[in-house]
């Protein structure tokens, strides 16, 4: 068996030298010569040649935590053909979440382990928990997928922000029908709208029979998550009134409000109008005085904020957490507890995932249908463009800025190699 080599052309009809080192103490350093064009495989404007069906990859890893800029580095690394159950996958698209770069800092509750098995001089982690990918091979012994498919990771940690990636089949979810689905539609799909989905479905007994009378209110409505849940709402007949932070100037949030409207919401208000004291009579003439219950609260910012928004359930109702933005604990007056009987629940998509693989993968579905049929729009991104002339700054750059203030959209990586 022999290591990979990459070998640039100067022209179609160039003799090239591949030399490969062995790996086997009975076989000696072998020179061979190649004559002719170079198969049709462009990196990055580039051509490459893969010997003995080696796969050229490069991976942002860390071996320490800390901040992305400070512990990120590009690993350029090879992967061997795939046997029995394995595939070889490609990335189409990788979003850049908050709670992947919390994982980088260590600050994350999940942390993948630190190995050495793609050859990195310390045992390391590739960094990014959710992605699209494409196989381009397969081992012979993988039943349900085949070059072309695109999949999505089964479970979190199994590392996304990669070039090329090597697995078995058990671990990935294949998108069985990506007719009319974009590589960022399917990259997107398994943290943020499965988050909205379950909290949704899960943590209230809507009364169907009452379509279009019920609420629930949420902060954060502006993120990813707030996206997906203005959006399935509105396709399940629940109102929402949705929470976000003030923008540079006026005309901007205005902007911003409309834009959230466009794919739902019931009404949009800041973060100042829910602390106001006045916010109760908004709350009282958009529900008509209560009579159409607000029931599910939403809530992944924390300290003020939830409180205000729990203040505003129906008795019987239900706060979700799923983030901490503020990072501030959430605070409940003891009279919503013991006269409302209010329940406050936590969820976290990727222990749920873990659980629940079936469920999952249902759920995806689901939401890729909806999308499909033009009744959930992509969210607004940043991309962050990857090709083989791609180098790491640029890309630990674009990670860092995942955690500052106002983006234009989510990060995303976008591969523009080929395989």
């Amino acid at each position: 068996m022999f290591s990979r080599t990459a070998v640039r052309s100067a022209g179609s009809n160039a003799t090239l030298s591949l030399r490969a080192r062995a790996v086997s103490p009975l076989v000696s350093t072998a020179t061979r010569q190649c004559q002719g064009p170079l198969p049709n495989a462009f990196m990055g404007g580039r051509r490459f040649i893969a010997v003995y069906g080696y796969t050229q990859a490069k991976a942002l890893v860390y071996s320490r935590y800390g901040e992305p800029k400070d512990v990120l580095r590009l690993h350029k690394h090879s992967i061997s053909p795939p046997h029995g159950s394995q595939v070889t996958l490609r990335l189409l698209a990788a979003p850049l979440n908050p709670a992947d770069v919390n994982q980088i800092q260590g600050v994350y509750p999940s942390k993948p382990p630190f190995q050495s098995n793609l050859g990195t001089s310390e045992p390391s982690a590739v960094a990014g928990n959710e992605g699209a990918f494409e196989v381009i091979a397969t081992g012979a012994n993988v039943k349900n997928l085949s070059k072309g498919d695109w999949v999505v990771m089964k479970q979190t940690g199994q590392g996304t922000w990669r070039t090329h990636a090597q697995m078995d089949e058990s671990q990935l979810i294949k998108i069985e029908n990506k007719d009319g689905l974009s590589p960022l539609q399917i990259s997107t799909v398994s943290v943020n709208p499965v988050t909205a989905y379950r909290m949704i479905k899960d943590f209230c007994n809507w009364d169907w029979m009452r379509t279009g009378e019920e609420w629930l209110i949420q902060n954060g409505a502006n993120s990813g998550v707030g996206r997906a849940a203005i959006q399935l709402a509105r396709e399940w007949g629940i109102k929402t009134l949705n929470v976000v932070r003030e923008r540079e100037t006026p005309e901007k949030t205005e902007v911003l409000k409309q834009e959230l409207r466009e794919l739902g919401a019931t009404a949009v208000v800041t973060e100042a109008e829910l602390l106001s004291g006045d916010f109760k009579n908004k709350v009282n003439e958009l529900t008509r005085n209560g009579k159409e219950p607000i029931r599910l609260a939403l809530n992944c910012v924390g300290g003020k904020s939830a409180t205000a928004l729990a203040k505003t359930l129906a008795p019987g109702s239900h706060l979700v957490t799923y983030g901490a933005m503020s990072k501030q604990p959430v605070s409940l007056p003891s009279g919503l507890l013991i006269f409302k009987n209010l329940a406050f629940d936590g969820f976290w998509v990727s222990k749920w995932g873990d659980k629940n693989p079936q469920l999952k993968e249902n759920t995806i579905n689901d939401v890729l249908q909806l999308t499909r049929s033009g009744k959930f729009k992509d969210i607004p991104v940043d991309e962050i463009r990857w090709n083989w002339e791609t180098e790491g700054p640029a890309l630990t750059a674009g990670v860092q800025e995942t955690l500052s203030g106002y983006r234009d959209g989510k990060g995303l990586l976008k591969f523009e190699g080929g395989d």
